[in-house]
């Protein structure tokens, strides 16, 4: 069954790890037939939330109208929604996190985002997994405040500079990832 995918990257390099892993993952997802809104979150203009409480009082998502208003849609539309991302400081990196932080609009503005699936795809430069703990866990707990089911995730340690990630299996767990799907 052909689904409807949002991914959302959070790197600013074009050509490092985690979009690698994305490309991969989108490859994958489309060559199954499935439909993918791509959306490179360290390449658009996104602030934080503001915690106004405004969300949908207008037609838009957020009343204070950046980039996430362009891929709110596409989130309320998604079957499943995949975060690509490296480990920045041990945790999620600042441009991936306005994205993240701006889907509290749907919850304010009533929207019904229960039921979709979602996945993380991330890595990180030190060779302990529990790095990624601080990507990994609040993803984790997102989906399930949203009663998201979480379908996967790949998380590649060890990675640092541009093309590192071709010495892992990152760009094939992303593939596995969406054939699976």
């Amino acid at each position: 069954m052909s689904k409807t995918m949002v991914v959302i990257t959070g790197s600013p390099r074009k050509n490092g790890n985690s979009f690698a892993m994305a490309d991969a993952f989108i490859k994958a997802a489309e060559e199954k037939g499935h439909t993918i809104t791509r959306f490179d979150a360290a390449l658009k203009k996104v602030g934080g939330c503001r915690a106004c409480e405004t969300c949908f009082s207008t037609e838009k998502a957020c009343t204070f109208d950046d980039d996430f208003n362009t891929v709110a849609p596409a989130i309320l539309e998604a079957d499943v929604i995949v975060f690509t991302m490296p480990v920045y400081w041990y945790s999620i990196p600042a441009q991936i996190k306005g994205v993240i932080d701006r889907i509290f609009s749907m919850v304010v503005g009533g929207k019904d985002i229960a039921g979709k699936e979602c996945a993380l795809i991330t890595c990180c430069e030190e060779d302990d997994m529990s790095v990624m703990d601080g990507v990994r866990i609040p993803i984790e707990r997102m989906a399930a405040l949203n009663k998201w089911k979480m379908i996967g995730e790949v998380l590649i340690p060890g990675v640092l500079n541009v093309g590192d990630i071709d010495k892992t299996e990152g760009c094939k767990k992303a593939t596995d990832l969406a054939n699976a799907i």
